[in-house]
């Protein structure tokens, strides 16, 4: 392939926007000089050997041992409660946000919302989120911040929906990144519309979105410690105070040991057709890498769990910790032509910050990963996610 004429990148970045689309772009985050280097990254031959140089990382990889991945205290033990009580007190101190990934491009439920889907007995994801949020709330006897990251394409109609339902002033929206998606020779894609294609980068941007937004800087200042991090569609990934109580504990372990951990990472048993994320020791720590980005060698089988993408962080950690982000070229096609996306992936905190894992329950009313990705996956889950909800108090039994 031609390698990309980046001037003529530079020029369309410059002339191509009106001054709406352009204020949006830098509300958003967008950065013209990245783009132009990561377009500068497409040429040099086949796409998918290019992909796999770039995405692939060097040296040893190993597999955790098994004393590495936690496991959760059995229910009704001593250990369990003691953490439970633990969590449930740092709750009552007004020291946990609960974040929500609600972006997207609202593409896989039929181009609806998926928010604003149905679930069970007739409430959505976001009532399901919200009424939790309502129970831990009365729990702990003060609001429980929530935070709901949307995007371009989610943004309105999941305010719109907050106001319908009279949502309380501590649930709040912060919008995610936008990119602009390019030719595979590097120039600007342009939609059959005439006007640039605009995208969400993926739920990496979440950590600097959250920063934009102020809403962790002020939850920093009123004595908050802890963020929960979770997919908006795995309705297992409720607050568990046990799970926080285990968090605050491997802290305090840490730091006793002069090497603080900033992230617990939640991992599940690996059932067969899993890929994803998993947890390995590369490049000097234990972090969770892609399958796509080990080396060739490496058989990725070793690792019995896999990432949920639900995370317990430092708030302090979270608003200052410098993530060098990986970013990764994606090929869609959109309205029937080839476009290029680069996308980041917000398990890369574990790279850039000490994590620890626990392993949590797929099955039962303790399941913890119940993801929804499309209208198939929620039409087998539906009676699972109903027993879980209603386990938990969500819903009425």
């Amino acid at each position: 392939m031609r390698p990309p004429n980046l001037q003529n990148l530079k020029e369309e970045l410059d002339s191509s926007f009106d001054p709406e689309t352009r204020t949006k772009l830098t509300q958003s985050g967008f950065d013209a000089t990245r783009l132009v280097s990561l377009a500068a990254s497409l040429a040099g031959g086949d796409a998918n050997t290019r992909r796999s140089r770039r995405n692939r990382i060097a040296g040893a990889v190993e597999p955790p041992s098994e004393d590495e991945i936690r496991p959760i205290p059995p229910p009704g033990s001593g250990e369990r409660q003691r953490l439970e009580a633990l969590g449930l007190e740092a709750l009552r101190r007004g020291e946990l946000a609960f974040a929500v990934l609600a972006g997207g491009m609202a593409t896989r439920m039929g181009s609806v919302v998926k928010a604003l889907v149905e679930v069970a007995d007739g409430h959505t994801f976001l009532d399901l989120r919200l009424r939790e949020n309502r129970l831990w709330s009365e729990r702990a006897g003060r609001p429980v911040p929530l935070w709901l990251m949307t995007s371009e394409a989610t943004d309105a109609p999941t305010r719109d929906a907050l106001e319908r339902t009279g949502a309380p002033a501590h649930v709040r929206t912060f919008t995610q990144d936008l990119g602009l998606r390019l030719t595979p020779e590097g120039r600007l894609f342009f939609g059959d519309d005439g006007k640039p294609s605009l995208y969400s980068p993926g739920h990496g941007d979440l950590v600097d979105a959250l920063r934009r937004s102020g809403l962790l800087r002020a939850f920093l200042a009123q004595g908050g410690r802890y963020v929960w991090i979770a997919n908006l569609d795995n309705l297992g990934a409720t607050i568990d105070p046990c799970l926080l109580g285990l968090f605050i504990e491997v802290q305090r372990e840490s730091e006793r040991a002069g090497a603080r951990i900033d992230v617990m990472v939640e991992v599940t048993d690996k059932e067969a057709g899993d890929r994803g994320g998993i947890p390995v020791h590369a490049l000097g720590k234990l972090q969770i890498l892609e399958e796509f980005r080990l080396p060739s060698d490496f058989d990725a089988s070793a690792v019995r769990v896999f990432n949920t993408n639900t995370f317990l962080v430092s708030a302090a950690a979270l608003e200052t910790v410098n993530i060098e982000w990986n970013w990764f070229e994606v090929e869609k096609q959109v309205e029937g032509r080839p476009a290029i996306q680069f996308e980041r992936l917000l398990q890369e905190l574990t790279g850039a910050m000490p994590a620890a894992y626990v392993r949590v329950p797929r099955h039962g009313p303790s399941a913890r990963f119940l993801p929804v990705k499309d209208r198939d996956e929620l039409e087998a889950r539906r009676g699972a996610i109903a027993s879980v909800v209603r386990s938990r108090g969500i819903l009425p039994e």
